[in-house]
């Protein structure tokens, strides 16, 4: 059965109006004598009427079946699901799908009217299967324009293409009165967007050559081109971008920063996109924030069953600092974002200070760092301190003032947690040292180290199995004359791209201060004797935890190697 996502007895649009104090019974009394006539839905009828606006009949609908309502125009509509439903049932029903999830098996339209179950019932007998059907509140109006737009283009990136001719995209600046929609530059950027989104990418490169434009993908840590176009194409590619993103258009010689705010595969996607000027034209980079992957339970990170109650404990501290190290684009927010999800209760005051914020989280007050204001990490603190938090999240120690502020907000009671650059848990202590933080603060103010990687996991339907050579087997420490273990390499098949892996992994090693260890930090013991004394009370390595994943068939030798030295196993 599909599932309706709206109540089973909702009360007449009429009733709620009347209820909000919107309309008053003559109006709706004259409303529904109109209806009796020409057998038009009661919502285009007021709004005909110039009862109200569209716009205000979505909100009192919204609130008042706890539906979300959506703005089409900041919607970027998967080519897939208009494929789904006619266009004749579309303008007749006034919905518009906007994704589908072949995998989840769902449906997402908007419509502006949650009860009409005939065009739910249509729908449904046009998907012939066991789809759920997610509905979204949108104005009518915005509505049947969007049927115009979407099913009057090509929306695929190869149909797109072929509208244009290498050359016809000298004159960026759309002609007044023109809708955007019709020119097809525009609609090839939203399909890039969300073919990139659809594939999982974290990061979008447009790189500018000679005489073409690469496009290349960031999937799973690792950069893949996918398209490469014509050189003519960039100058309108890139306004379209900078409009999107409240760039300067104007300005082509100095780097941009903007941030782009759309929903894709019905859910809300935020780009933060930086341009930069090189030799051959404007590059641009954009980062995908997807809420939904940013932001996932503790439990689903992945950690083995001991490292995961490790984390926990190191988190039921009441005051102190807990650091996540390792190099860029290993994880180290997600993880944070995870540890701050798990917290975040109404009973819990949580202040971040990022450069910039990512993912919006309810209750949680967050901060960009701004240098124009001069709101820098170490005053940002300082000013945090002064808002009565219980825990504090520093996007980055990167200075001694950070630093300085960082540790006296640990020590006056707050749980505070920050990233840091080095490449290891125990490198975070001469790090620190080097900044300026004396071995006494250290000591009994920190509450664990966490260094992590990420890895790619292979995929389960085309990795195969192999012996390892006697280089492998010392690598994974193992005994030549045991019998060996079974490993899995990469292969690559339709369902990976070719790839040989899908999805990517944390591997952790998780640094438990207790008063051993802090007895060492504070007598400026060296990074062997804290390693030394760390391995006896059972702390397993980065490259322990990442041998362990290989053991088990879940990544490979290849994959770890390439993230994690592995060298100093063969001495």
């Amino acid at each position: 059965m599909s599932a309706i996502e709206h109540p089973l007895t909702p009360r007449p649009l009429g009733q709620l109006l009347v209820e909000k104090g919107v309309i008053s019974e003559d109006q709706l009394r004259i409303a529904l004598q109109e209806q009796n006539k020409n057998h038009l839905p009661l919502g285009r009828l007021m709004v005909s009427l110039g009862f109200l606006s569209e716009a205000t009949i979505r909100d009192v609908l919204s609130e008042s079946r706890g539906q979300e309502s959506i703005d089409l125009s900041q919607v970027i509509i998967d080519a897939q699901a208009i494929k789904l439903i006619p266009k004749d049932v579309a303008q007749r029903y006034a919905i518009l799908p906007i994704a589908v999830d072949h995998a989840r098996r769902q449906l997402t339209i908007a419509t502006a009217d949650p009860d009409n179950l005939v065009a739910l019932d249509q729908v449904r007998a046009l998907l012939k299967e066991d789809y759920r059907i997610q509905q979204l509140l949108a104005a009518e109006s915005d509505i049947l324009r969007g049927i115009d737009q979407f099913y009057g283009f090509e929306l695929s990136i190869d149909g797109i293409l072929h509208e244009i001719e290498p050359g016809e995209m000298d004159d960026p600046p759309l002609p007044a009165g023109v809708n955007e929609f019709s020119q097809p530059i525009v609609r090839l950027i939203d399909a890039l967007l969300s073919d990139a989104v659809q594939r999982g990418a974290s990061d979008i490169h447009f790189e500018p050559e000679h005489s073409f434009l690469r496009i290349r993908y960031r999937i799973d840590g690792v950069l893949r081109q996918v398209r490469s176009l014509h050189k003519s194409y960039w100058p309108a590619m890139v306004v379209r971008l900078k409009v999107l993103s409240g760039m300067n258009i104007a300005e082509t010689r100095a780097p941009q920063d903007g941030r782009i705010s759309l929903r894709l595969s019905g859910r809300p996607i935020d780009f933060r996109v930086a341009s930069h000027p090189t030799t051959h034209g404007e590059n641009m980079v954009l980062r995908v924030l997807d809420r939904q992957k940013g932001i996932v339970p503790l439990p689903m990170l992945g950690l083995h069953e001991g490292a995961l109650a490790t984390l926990k404990r190191m988190i039921a501290r009441p005051q102190g600092i807990i650091l996540v190290t390792g190099p860029t684009g290993s994880g180290k927010t997600t993880t944070l974002y995870s540890i701050l999800n798990h917290l975040n209760t109404e009973k819990v005051n949580i202040m971040t200070l990022e450069d910039p914020v990512e993912y919006p989280m309810p209750l949680i007050r967050q901060t960009s760092v701004n240098e124009a204001a001069k709101l820098d990490f170490a005053s940002g603190i300082r000013s945090m301190l002064r808002q009565d938090p219980d825990v504090i999240l520093v996007g980055e120690i990167r200075d001694y003032p950070t630093a300085e502020m960082a540790f006296r907000a640990a020590m006056t009671g707050h749980q505070v947690y920050s990233t840091l650059h080095t490449n290891s848990s125990i490198g975070a202590i001469p790090r620190l040292l080097d900044i300026g933080i004396l071995p006494d603060i250290m000591a009994g103010n920190i509450i664990g180290i966490i260094a992590q990687r990420l890895v790619r996991v292979l995929c389960p339907h085309c990795k195969k199995p192999y012996q390892p050579a006697e280089l492998e087997r010392r690598l994974l420490g193992l005994d030549l004359d045991d019998p060996s273990p079974t490993l899995y390499q990469a292969v690559g098949c339709e369902l990976c791209e070719h790839q040989g892996y899908s999805g990517r992994l944390a591997v952790m090693e998780l640094l438990k201060m207790d008063e051993d260890l802090d007895e060492l930090v504070a007598r400026r013991a060296t990074s062997r004797e804290i390693r030394t004394a760390a391995l006896a009370k059972g702390w397993r390595p980065l490259a322990e935890d990442a041998i362990l994943r290989v053991l088990e068939g879940v990544t490979s030798l290849d994959e770890v190697s390439r993230v994690i030295d592995l060298t100093d196993r063969l001495r």
